[in-house]
């Protein structure tokens, strides 16, 4: 990993893409991308991620398109085995989603931050707010607080929306103490949709781009507002909003590495985006 704080050139980025396996092979299994490749073209709500799709999209046309977005093997009879990402394919999507943040800063635009892996991706959009917020770009953080039911394998469960450092997420309800988890992991558009309706009511203040990444990024992007963000190769929907007009940028790599090892990708993102660090 590049030395903290020192620049990050594109070359030693692709190579600690590599060496964190944030791309090439990575930890996700062919299997379930497969899997849920399956149950996206049966239009599963688990893994549509709040968009509702224009087209239909059989099980060969996403493997197809996950092929081209992310690099993945557009084999159907690679049906086993670790996942691979083109670390290429990354970078010159994190240069489309630098330059997305450079457009909002410019224009001091109020933006939304959310994310549905807190113990991983929390620093990574931490940082984004921090640099928006310096440029002059509101951060909103509407219905802090507020209850959410979701379901989840174990039924619908009540969660809290909290905001860290400008980034929404869900919460255990009372996990706010000293030492609790960061929060908890969801794929669900129901927090964003909340925000957005609480952020209308209070003062008709949406927001111009939503960062983030599983609902938080499909769910805007459905909702007709500009959204970037992150993607597994396991998890269709961003890449397909995208491939439909919906979300202007889809990153692929892991989401699931160390948090620290996506330090490297927020200091060249900024740096391309020309905000402070």
């Amino acid at each position: 990993m590049p030395p903290p704080d020192s620049p990050v050139s594109r070359s030693s980025l692709r190579a600690h893409l590599l060496a964190a396996r944030l791309a090439g092979v990575i930890a996700t299994p062919r299997e379930r991308s497969l899997q849920r490749y399956r149950m996206f073209a049966a239009r599963d709500p688990r893994v549509l991620l709040g968009l509702e799709p224009e087209c239909d999209w059989c099980f060969g046309d996403l493997l197809h398109l996950m092929g081209q977005r992310c690099g993945v093997s557009a084999d159907p009879k690679h049906t086993s085995g670790q996942d691979v990402i083109d670390p290429d394919r990354t970078l010159v999507a994190l240069d489309a989603f630098a330059d997305r943040l450079a457009v909002a800063a410019a224009a001091g635009a109020p933006v939304l931050l959310g994310t549905g892996h807190p113990h991983r991706l929390l620093g990574f959009y931490a940082s984004l707010a921090a640099a928006l917020s310096a440029a002059g770009c509101g951060v909103l953080t509407p219905a802090q607080g507020r209850s959410v039911d979701i379901a989840t394998r174990f039924g619908v469960r009540t969660y809290n929306l909290d905001y860290v450092r400008g980034v929404a997420l869900m919460r255990e309800p009372g996990a706010r103490a000293p030492g609790s988890e960061p929060g908890v992991h969801t794929h669900s558009p129901l927090p964003l949709r909340i925000a957005l309706a609480a952020a209308a009511e209070a003062d008709g203040v949406l927001p111009a781009l939503v960062i983030g990444d599983h609902g938080w990024v499909c769910g805007a992007g459905q909702m007709g507002i500009e959204a970037i963000g992150l993607a597994d190769s396991d998890d269709p929907a961003p890449f397909v909003g995208e491939a439909e007009g919906r979300v202007s940028v889809a990153v692929p790599l892991d989401d699931t590495v160390r948090s620290d090892y996506y330090r490297p990708l927020t200091r060249y993102v900024l740096n391309r985006a020309c905000l402070s660090q």
